[in-house]
């Protein structure tokens, strides 16, 4: 999720876990807490590729950030008053403001890495879009009448009422991903077709949802729409799988399969391999594209990988704005 909302939730779980007495200081604790692992971006891993996947690594793996909330909890309990006064309190403030980052992390669409060093699969449970006002607003409101009024009781209301709204919210997400992929698995039940299936909101959202269908050569495109059921619909496009194959023996390519679960596409571009995430963007314009080998004497071979700028900008928010609102219908199967 974005910072604003990392800040907002370590801040509040936090804060509702102290004293009303220690609320200001937890709220600060909270928010750099909330904020911590999200300092891994400065971290340089020394290509593009490395540097896409290891983020969500280690700074989010509940293996390394349990110890380092016990660890962290130990020491202000010595050397922080507020913390030795109200030690167990305090522990669950630390420890939560610190794990509820990556929980949150993984029900975006981008993999959080929440068992490193295991080499699993990074957890995506694409729930939510990276940025979410309704998710947050409730917790921001939250944070900004504790930290004006801390003592007040309405203050307590408000910062219980906010958890609770953003969990409801957060259950509400896990609901239409549930009806979203039943709807998809009667379409393609009915056309007699094996199913990897990627769901997620679109921005801001969770009423309309983008659907990715991958197949052994090829994946569809659709959206899910909870106001039109009449939006259930797919375009078909070349996966690359013959890419795929040429250059399976390329390191960066094979850890962009693993990063996104095989949801990428490849195509040549001027003589070079290009891998595209289908997770993050859509058809015609991605967030994430990564040259990973170029052809010589008919192979494949690596090359230093980079990122290609991304074009994703206002005119595309208004494309799904458009589809939305109902402006564009979608193609007929």
């Amino acid at each position: 999720m974005d910072s604003v909302t990392q800040l907002a939730l370590g801040a509040s779980i936090a804060t509702v876990c102290v004293p009303a007495e220690h609320r200001r200081r937890a709220l600060v604790v909270g928010a750099v807490l909330g904020t911590l692992p999200d300092l891994d971006v400065m971290i340089d891993y020394g290509n593009g590729v490395a540097n896409f996947t290891l983020h969500r690594g280690f700074s989010h793996s509940l293996l390394v950030l349990i110890p380092f909330a016990v660890s962290l909890w130990l020491i202000l309990r010595r050397y922080y008053t507020p913390v030795s006064e109200a030690q167990k309190p305090w522990f669950w403030a630390i420890t939560l403001a610190l794990i509820t980052h990556p929980l949150l992390d993984a029900h975006t669409a981008y993999g959080t890495q929440l068992f490193w060093p295991l080499a699993v699969t990074p957890t995506m449970w694409s729930t939510l879009f990276i940025i979410d006002p309704l998710y947050t607003l409730p917790l921001l409101i939250a944070v900004i009448v504790v930290l004006l009024a801390p003592l007040r009781p309405f203050a307590t209301a408000t910062l219980k009422t906010g958890l609770i709204v953003s969990c409801l919210y957060l259950s509400w997400s896990w609901a239409a991903k549930f009806m979203v992929t039943t709807a998809v698995a009667q379409r393609f039940e009915t056309a007699g077709e094996a199913l990897k299936v990627f769901t997620t909101p679109t921005p801001f959202n969770t009423l309309m949802w983008r659907i990715v269908v991958m197949g052994p050569e090829s994946y569809e495109e659709g959206y899910y729409h909870f106001l039109r059921s009449d939006w259930l619909s797919f375009t078909r496009a070349d996966r690359g799988e013959r890419l795929f194959e040429q250059a399976k023996h390329i390191r960066d390519l094979q850890q962009l399969e693993w990063f996104a679960d095989g949801f990428n596409r490849a195509d040549r571009i001027a003589d070079k391999l290009v891998i595209t995430d289908l997770r993050m963007g859509f058809e015609g314009n991605y967030v994430f594209q990564h040259p990973v080998a170029e052809m010589k004497a008919g192979q494949w071979r690596a090359i230093e990988s980079s990122r290609l700028p991304s074009s994703l900008g206002s005119d595309d928010l208004a494309i799904f704005w458009d589809k939305f609102t109902g402006k564009e219908r979608p193609p007929a199967d």
